[in-house]
């Protein structure tokens, strides 16, 4: 074997499966090519899933439930494959999917497993970046690789093989060599970080956080692709900033999108997030007829969630007077009536006598007319009531449907989040803190009114 083909053993690997889901779907079929100094290798064989195997995976690869269910479960041919990954530089086309399903795989039978990977769409794109389709059939017609069996596992393997040897016979062998560094991200890590972290980041979006040797938060941030955010700390550049020295230990969930971003980020940061014990709101109160005034309560004696009526969120009352305060010279309003004066009843307030009150304290306005004002201002400062007679599953699914994330929220409580509709009934059985959390809430409602996200309804608990 010409060792510029293989200057580290690799494996070529190709998977078809019932289905995109990670949670969900089975692996029914596995093709590896072995490629080492000793030479190429094929080995293949059909996985019984455990489940049926639908009539549209039938079309495309042409395995059917008959093929699978006297084949081996993963579970036996894990030895098997295990043995023919470890060591080696595991390549695949839309590499985080094969790598992805082989990793949960194994994690269902007690086996954790990483390995570097390298995503031959990726390398594609490098290599030939004048090209816009990268596809293994744009591959495949571009290079005019003789295929039969299309979309079975040994035949898709043996393509990247094919592939791979194309490649080395158009372009230099260390110009595809600095391409595969610069994908599969080797940084040089410093000693108290565990070397493990460069295979087990996962290409898919998500949030992390970084801490420092006492457990203390130094950063947490949410990223598009958390392996390549992360792994950007440990480049050259960076490598010798107070951040990468002070780092110890780093975090991560991963997510199907934003949503999910959004809340892994604040469960990393929950230790360093000040507790909202001063948590405060106004409220309006008809002190008489048509007459309204605003009152401050705080999050300590009501229940926020399931409150009526209230108007802004402010971290302490001196937040929440100095907002009222711009409030009433913006929209000309009456310090006495507001409570933002304690003149005597009849006398003028000091907005008044500075001209930005309309009289309201000395009857010039009526109050009527003055709460109408203070209502139109405040309307967009209203915290809005949970919309649901109980909980809901905010669903979040990936650009390329392989996760499923089910957000599961009751009264703007985060309750946890779950891959399967079938979890979701365990999650609402366990305890749950009923504080409420200011940004749980600017968060889930953000996403609420944008509309953008599939809401399951799910019974009172």
């Amino acid at each position: 074997m010409n060792s510029l083909l293989a200057p580290e053993p690799l494996i070529f690997v190709d998977l078809e499966t019932t289905g995109a889901n990670f949670a969900n779907d089975r692996i029914i079929e596995i093709g590896i090519i072995e490629v080492d100094q000793h030479g190429a290798r094929e080995w293949s064989s059909l996985v019984n899933p455990g489940v049926p195997v639908s009539p549209f995976i039938t079309h495309l690869t042409g395995i059917d439930d008959a093929m699978v269910i006297g084949a081996p479960s993963f579970e036996q041919l894990s030895t098997v494959v295990l043995e023919k990954l470890r060591g080696r530089l595991f390549i695949a086309h839309n590499a985080r999917f094969d790598y992805t399903f082989l990793k949960r795989e194994l994690k269902r039978i007690g086996i954790d497993f990483r390995a570097s990977s390298l995503c031959t769409v990726k390398l594609s794109r490098k290599l030939f970046p004048e090209h816009h389709r990268h596809s293994l059939d744009a591959l495949v017609e571009r290079y005019a690789i003789a295929v039969e069996d299309r979309h079975r596992a040994l035949t898709d393997a043996r393509v990247l093989w094919h592939l791979w040897q194309r490649w080395h016979q158009l372009l230099p062998a260390e110009t595809i060599r600095g391409s595969i560094d610069a994908i599969v991200g080797r940084p040089e890590l410093p000693a108290q970080i565990d070397p493990a972290l460069i295979d087990d980041l996962p290409e898919a979006p998500g949030a992390y956080a970084m801490y420092g040797e006492a457990g203390e938060l130094l950063l947490s941030k949410r990223s598009a692709n958390l392996r390549q955010q992360v792994l950007a700390h440990y480049s050259p550049a960076n490598r010798d900033t107070a951040l990468v020295r002070n780092t110890f230990h780093i975090e991560w969930r991963e997510a199907a999108g934003e949503l999910g971003a959004r809340l892994g980020e604040l469960q990393l940061s929950a230790a360093a997030r000040k507790p909202a014990d001063n948590l405060c709101a106004w409220k309006l109160e008809e002190h008489g007829a048509g007459d309204f005034r605003p009152h401050l309560v705080h999050a300590r004696d009501m229940n926020f969630s399931r409150a009526k009526d209230l108007f802004g969120l402010y971290m302490n009352p001196r937040e929440a007077v100095q907002a009222l305060r711009k409030l009433s010279e913006a929209h000309r309003l009456c310090h006495s009536q507001i409570g933002l004066g304690a003149g005597k009843p009849g006398e003028a307030c000091i907005a008044y006598k500075q001209k930005t009150c309309r009289g309201a304290c000395i009857g010039k306005e009526a109050l009527s007319l003055h709460s109408a004002r203070l209502m139109t201002a405040l309307a967009k400062f209203k915290l809005s009531e949970w919309p649901y007679t109980g909980p809901v599953a905010l669903i979040e699914r990936d650009e390329f449907g392989m996760r499923e994330d089910f957000h599961l929220v009751d009264h703007w409580h985060y309750l946890g989040t779950v891959q399967n509709e079938a979890s979701l009934h365990d999650l609402l059985d366990l305890r749950h803190d009923e504080r409420f959390d200011p940004d749980i809430y600017r968060i889930v409602s953000k996403f609420l009114k944008a509309g953008k996200i599939r809401v399951l309804p799910l019974p009172p608990a």
